[in-house]
């Protein structure tokens, strides 16, 4: 690379795209960028630097030794030019929109102690269900702040938002009282084998859930209802669940359904990973009021605490690095 020219960070972002992606058209839309534009900021880094960054075939795309030397070095330059912008950005003074997806809900005992901590700014809450779909907000400029499970995102989703881990929260299964599981304590989840549960699919906004559904019934003899469309409201939702007769998946925060009996699933004991997510670069005084009211509730009430025998889909695991329990 000639001395007296410094590399863009467009064209580092590019190859880091590229490098964490390992294909073109994933790296692309996660960069919002035409394939062909994208390629053509890797051919000019290339130039740049005087090296072969990638091998290209029609079946993968690999990191070259060069590729490989290069990626530590684009990260943590930028990560400083993040850094660098979010110290000198401007903070907002307008209202903060989050979406806690239900009043009964992790996302609101949140907002409820972000609020008293924050009397002065002014938090604008909303219930729609699902993360799938706030991130779309988020992403779109809609949405400051939503919760969810982040894993159950694409990559290219993820890498616009930032998100920290709040809760644990057990799963649990809604069950019309006259079953006869209602009558326990709690559920063993093999006493669910030939069940079939409602989680959301055919809901575009929670794809989320029924991924980890998926994973959660899979090997189990537990079966997913069939795609619905997205039901709207609490008494929606009611109506229809005691109409078709459903079990439903669904967490120990969960809100009470008339005929209904929420039973926690234990032997093991799934839990359901539950983020703070904001959009990236975000700077606003009610955001820091969140992060710090999450940290706080998340550990007086031992919301992250390992619990014995607890049982977590592997991306989770592997996106969180929470330690495998019992």
């Amino acid at each position: 690379m000639p001395r007296d020219r410094d590399l863009e960070p467009r064209l580092l972002r590019a190859f880091l795209a590229v490098a964490e992606e390992l294909h073109f058209t994933r790296a692309a839309a996660r960069l919002f960028l035409a394939q062909q534009a994208l390629s053509r900021d890797i051919r000019r880094l290339e130039r740049e630097l005087d090296a072969t960054l990638f091998l290209r075939s029609t079946r993968q795309v690999t990191l070259t030794p060069a590729g490989e030397r290069l990626l530590p070095y684009a990260r943590r330059v930028l990560a400083a030019q993040d850094e660098l912008a979010a110290a000198f950005a401007r903070e907002d003074d307008r209202p903060l929109s989050v979406d806690v997806a239900a009043p009964v809900s992790t996302g609101q005992l949140v907002l409820e102690e972000a609020r008293r901590r924050a009397p002065g700014v002014e938090f604008v809450a909303r219930f729609h269900s699902g993360l799938a779909g706030a991130a779309e907000d988020i992403a779109a400029g809609r949405l400051d702040v939503s919760f969810g499970r982040v894993a159950g995102l694409a990559a290219m989703v993820r890498s616009g938002l930032g998100h920290r881990l709040v809760r644990h929260e057990r799963v649990a299964v809604l069950l019309p009282a006259a079953h006869p599981l209602a009558r326990l304590p709690e559920v063993p989840l093999s006493a669910l084998a030939g069940e079939t549960l409602y989680a959301g699919a055919g809901n575009a906004g929670t794809t989320e859930w029924t991924d980890y559904a998926r994973s959660l019934f899979t090997g189990r003899g537990i079966e997913l209802a069939a795609p619905f469309p997205k039901i709207e409201g609490e008494a929606e939702f009611a109506r229809l669940v005691r109409k078709h007769g459903w079990s439903v998946l669904a967490s120990e925060v969960f809100t009470g359904v008339p005929g209904m009996t929420l039973r926690l699933l234990t032997d093991p004991v799934p839990l359901s990973p539950v983020s703070l997510v904001w959009r990236r670069g975000l700077r606003h005084p009610g955001l820091r009021a969140l992060r710090e009211a999450a940290g706080d509730l998340a550990a007086q009430e031992g919301w992250l605490v390992p619990r014995p025998y607890g049982w977590l889909p592997e991306a989770d695991l592997a996106l969180t690095g929470t330690p495998r329990a019992g």
